[in-house]
C-alpha cells in the first residue's frame, strides 16, 4: 500500500491519464516479449501510473510502435489527458491530433537534465514547436530543466508567467515504497561485489566509477567484482565500455573482474540488485535514478551524487569527478552500510509523498 495522502473520489473521477511510450526500433515479439518492455522508462510511466490508479485516478499506459498509433489509441481509450512520454513524436503530427481531439490535453513529458539533452540532436526545435500549439504542455521531472525549459519557451513565444506556468508544469518521477531491510554485507568475504549499473553511456560516469572502486578494493583487502549492463550501448557510449573491458582485462592479473549483465525483466533485475553488497550511481547527469532506488529497495546501500539524485542522502554521496572523495564515501557507506539504507529509504519515502500529492492535485 502506497504511504500517501489520498483526496475524495468526488474529486478525481472526471480525468482520465493516458501514458503513451515507443516501442522500441529493434523490438521482436520473442526476444523482447518481457525484457524489451523492462527499461527506466517504461518502469517510470508503470510507477506513475499505479500510483494514479491507486488514488482512482482513472489511467491507462500503452506502448505504441510509432506516431501512427497515437490517434487509434486516443480513440480506444477516451482519455483527458495523454502523457507522451520523452521526445519521440514529431511535431507536425501534433496538427492532425489537436483537430481530431479537440478536448484532449497532451503533455510531453521529459525525463532529462539539459547536459543530457545535449545529446539529443532535435530536442530544442521540437520542444520549441510543441510549445505552438495551443492543448499541448510541456511537463519536466526536474527543477533544473523546468526553470531552463520556461525560460527559453517564455522568450520563444512571449507569454507571461502566467502563461508560462500553465505551459511547462513539475510532474516529478514516483517509485512505489516497498522496500526490504537492509542487506547485511559479508566482511568477512574475499570478495566484493559492486552494482554500477543503467544503460552505457558517457554520462553514466561508468569509467571512473570503476576506478574507485578498484581502489576502493584494494583498500580494505577484496578482489572487486564490478557488476555492469552492457546489454545497452546508447549515445556514443561504445568507448566506455570498450574502456571499461580493456582496464579490467590489463589489471586481470590481480583478481578484479568485471562482470557483464545482459538487460532482464524488473523482478529478476531486482534480484540481481539484492545480490550486491554496494552500488554506485556517480553520475554526472540525473533527474532521478531508478537504479538507485531499486538497489535501495532491496536494502543495498549506494554511493550516488547529491546534486543530480534529489532524494540521495548527501553523506553517501561524493563528486562524480573525482575518484578520491568516491574512494572516502564508498569506505563511510561500508562502515555504516545500514545507516545508508535506512536514511535514504527515508528521504525516497519523503520524495515520493511530494510527488504523489503534486499529480493528484493536478489531475484532480
Amino acid at each position: 500500500m502506497y504511504k500517501y495522502m489520498k483526496l475524495s473520489s468526488e474529486s478525481r473521477m472526471s480525468k482520465k491519464v493516458l501514458f503513451l511510450l515507443k516501442r522500441r526500433e529493434d523490438y521482436h515479439a520473442i526476444v523482447h516479449a518481457e525484457v524489451g518492455l523492462s527499461t527506466g522508462l517504461y518502469n517510470s510511466a508503470k510507477f506513475m501510473h499505479d500510483m494514479l490508479e491507486e488514488n482512482k485516478i482513472a489511467s491507462v499506459l500503452e506502448v505504441a510502435i510509432d506516431n501512427n498509433c497515437i490517434d487509434r489509441l486516443v480513440t480506444k481509450h477516451q482519455p483527458t489527458h495523454v502523457i507522451i512520454e520523452a521526445l519521440w513524436v514529431v511535431p507536425t503530427k501534433f496538427a492532425v491530433l489537436c483537430k481530431l481531439h479537440p478536448n484532449v490535453k497532451w503533455i510531453i513529458r521529459l525525463h532529462s537534465e539539459m547536459p543530457f539533452m545535449a545529446g539529443e540532436g532535435m530536442a530544442m526545435d521540437w520542444i520549441g514547436d510543441y510549445s505552438g500549439f495551443k492543448n499541448l504542455i510541456i511537463g519536466v521531472n526536474a527543477p533544473r530543466m523546468m526553470r531552463e525549459t520556461a525560460m527559453y519557451l517564455q522568450h520563444r513565444n512571449s507569454w507571461t508567467d502566467e502563461q508560462t506556468a500553465e505551459k511547462v508544469i513539475y510532474l516529478p518521477n514516483f517509485y512505489p515504497q516497498e522496500y526490504k531491510p537492509y542487506n547485511k554485507i559479508d566482511k568477512k568475504s574475499d570478495t566484493i561485489d559492486i552494482g554500477c549499473f543503467g544503460a552505457i553511456r558517457p554520462l553514466k560516469n561508468h569509467l571512473l566509477q570503476a576506478f574507485a572502486a578498484i581502489d576502493f578494493a584494494n583498500q580494505i583487502g577484496k578482489k572487486l567484482r564490478f557488476h555492469v549492463n552492457a546489454g545497452r550501448i546508447e549515445m556514443q557510449g561504445q568507448p566506455a565500455i570498450n574502456n571499461l573491458k580493456g582496464l579490467f582485462e590489463q589489471i586481470s592479473g590481480h583478481g578484479h573482474q568485471l562482470i557483464n549483465h545482459q538487460w532482464r525483466p524488473r523482478e529478476q533485475f531486482l534480484e540481481l540488485c539484492a545480490e550486491m553488497d554496494i552500488g554506485m550511481q556517480c553520475n554526472f547527469s540525473e533527474t532521478f535514478n531508478i537504479v538507485s532506488a531499486d538497489l535501495i529497495s532491496q536494502g543495498v546501500p549506494i554511493v550516488g551524487t547529491a546534486d543530480e539524485i534529489p532524494w540521495a542522502v548527501p553523506a553517501f554521496c561524493a563528486d562524480p569527478n573525482d575518484s578520491v572523495d568516491i574512494v572516502k564515501t564508498l569506505k563511510t557507506t561500508y562502515s555504516a552500510p545500514w545507516i545508508n539504507v535506512k536514511s535514504n529509504q527515508w528521504n525516497l519515502t519523503r520524495y515520493t509523498n511530494q510527488t504523489a500529492k503534486i499529480w493528484t492535485k493536478y489531475f484532480s
